[in-house]
């Protein structure tokens, strides 16, 4: 294995200016790596006779052909190699090899600098072979300034759609392509001009919020679309507030919500807590849109919806191998003790279960299925708001 790794970040100029000391660990050496838009930019600073590893997946395979070299190696990136770039990966699977690192400005900085934009704010978000989570997280919580990265699914126009879809209408785009190339170019426009305008593949964008995100805390009942001629199945504000206190779900990383009918439990979740992962269940194909309308009403994306009995999932692929931090069970369908086993089963050593009780008789079912499980049950709080019914909140939580 190479003792030593040189890390150069370029952009997209034909042209690169790199420091001296990059351009003497070019002419030294004879192995070098990056992508095949990087080997076009540098082709002439190479020295005769190299040999070129191709940066791209599986990402394992390259990492396997990297560890079979003896000399040093140049790997060419873009930008900062350490800003969603290579140079993690390397440290990661080189832990030991030494690293030198001559980095360029990344994509978001150029951008932000060609508009003359103040940027210590930004939060940073990658698309780039990844889910929409960390652009879901940065507008539920209300970023003033996004700066995202790109690929060639999760495009402008696409980005543009998902805010769109989801009422995050108070922002304005800019795209920059190609930054620091000849065919650079930077478009000013709204998120509705975005969505029907073309980028070229090298692209990344700004998100600026033109006017302040509103954020709730505590979505009204009526607010929220129903099942047709059952007004009153839903979890009512204060209920759905106190579970999600008793849950303390802000120290959660996953979180179940099982019987989610309207979705309103899942949705206030997943609004306070813009980095919990929020799994939602429910059996009733009728639930299926409701939970879609609502979860677009209130700006609540990426909830992971499961339809079908609990009971028949795959628990542990769903909490990822390694365990839920907290569970609300909306509904049983009177399968309460099985669906206890399974949660308990679930939940990680600490993990909390609350169940709002109506009835004496759920709430002693609820503790007796924590009995039957191991798990120590909490003080109950029993609550009556208006002309509701008073309701208890059971918890139960599982030995740590």
């Amino acid at each position: 294995m190479s003792e030593r790794f040189t890390l150069v970040g370029l952009s997209d100029s034909a042209e690169p200016r790199l420091d001296p000391a990059a351009i003497a660990a070019i002419g030294a050496a004879r192995i070098f790596a990056g992508g095949e838009r990087h080997r076009e930019i540098v082709d002439g600073l190479l020295p005769a006779g190299y040999r070129w590893i191709t940066i791209a997946p599986p990402i394992d395979g390259v990492l396997s052909q990297l560890a079979g070299e003896d000399g040093p190696v140049v790997v060419f990136a873009s930008g900062d190699p350490f800003f969603y770039g290579f140079g993690a990966t390397l440290q990661k699977r080189f832990p030991g090899a030494s690293m030198w690192s001559f980095p360029a400005f990344h994509s978001l900085q150029m951008l932000a600098q060609r508009c003359m934009m103040p940027y210590q704010s930004m939060r940073h978000v990658s698309l780039t072979g990844r889910s929409w989570e960390e652009l879901d997280r940065a507008l539920i919580a209300g970023e003033r300034l996004i700066g995202v990265l790109t690929d060639a699914r999760k495009t402008p126009p696409e980005v543009a759609r998902r805010m769109l879809e989801y009422g995050y209408s108070g922002y304005r785009m800019v795209v920059g392509e190609a930054l620091g190339g000849q065919n650079e170019r930077v478009t000013h426009c709204t998120l509705d001009e975005a969505y029907g305008m073309q980028f070229g593949k090298l692209n990344c964008l700004l998100l600026e919020a033109i006017e302040p995100p509103k954020r709730r805390f505590g979505i009204p009942e009526e607010l929220f679309d129903g099942l047709a001629g059952r007004p009153n199945m839903i979890t009512k504000m204060p209920f759905r507030l106190a579970a999600l206190a008793a849950l303390e779900l802000g120290r959660a990383r996953n979180f179940w919500d099982v019987g989610f009918c309207t979705g309103s439990v899942a949705i206030e979740a997943r609004l306070q807590f813009p980095g919990l992962a929020v799994t939602a269940f429910e059996k009733r194909s009728e639930c299926d849109a409701l939970l879609e309308r609502n979860a677009r009403r209130f700006g609540a994306p990426g909830i992971a919806k499961v339809m079908g009995d609990f009971l028949e999932q795959d628990h542990r692929a769903l909490c990822g191998g390694d365990g839920v931090d907290a569970v609300f069970i909306g509904g049983h369908g009177d399968r309460l003790d099985e669906l206890f086993d399974v949660v308990a089963r679930s939940l990680t050593p600490g993990g909390r279960v609350v169940m709002n009780a109506v009835r004496e008789s759920s709430a002693n079912a609820f503790a007796a299925s924590a009995a039957s499980c191991g798990m120590e049950l909490a003080e109950p709080l029993r609550l009556a708001v208006g002309d509701h019914n008073p309701v208890t909140v059971m918890k139960a939580v599982k030995p740590g």
